[in-house]
């Protein structure tokens, strides 16, 4: 099965280039809220040289983040590959990364704030915590 084409990125050039991305472990087990895999995702998020990694949140089955390529012709999908590999290399789990990823290039109309708090958000809307600070697996705006 071959990828979709790459879209361009059309925003104007005084525009940062921001991707709001999702990763989904395989079958959306619930195996990602721990310090080991929060403190492997830090780190291979710090080795990401071509990217400028804005804001991560880890949940139970996945992974949101809002990255900007310092070169914005990279590939989403590119960052998506590297990181993925990363954290298998760090971790060496028993469990599996979905394919792709969701992503989302941000448009003029919208602020990385707003995906921010959105992202906070998640761990209240699952019912895991009551306020978006006991959430100890995020970092960000």
């Amino acid at each position: 099965m071959s990828r979709p084409p790459k879209i361009p990125n059309l925003l104007p050039l005084d525009h940062e280039t921001i991707y709001f991305l999702t990763l989904c472990v395989q079958s959306r087990r619930p195996v990602l809220n721990n310090m080991e895999t929060w403190n492997a995702c830090l780190d291979v998020a710090s080795k990401m040289d071509r990217w400028h990694v804005l804001a991560l949140i880890l949940m139970p089955d996945h992974l949101h983040a809002l990255v900007s390529p310092y070169d914005r012709d990279l590939s989403v999908n590119d960052f998506s590959h590297w990181f993925k590999k990363g954290m298998i290399s760090k971790l060496k789990p028993t469990w599996k990364w979905q394919r792709g990823s969701f992503d989302r290039l941000l448009r003029t109309d919208e602020s990385a704030a707003q995906k921010w708090e959105y992202m906070r958000y998640n761990p209240v809307r699952a019912e895991l915590v009551k306020s978006v600070n006991e959430w100890p697996y995020q970092k960000g705006l």
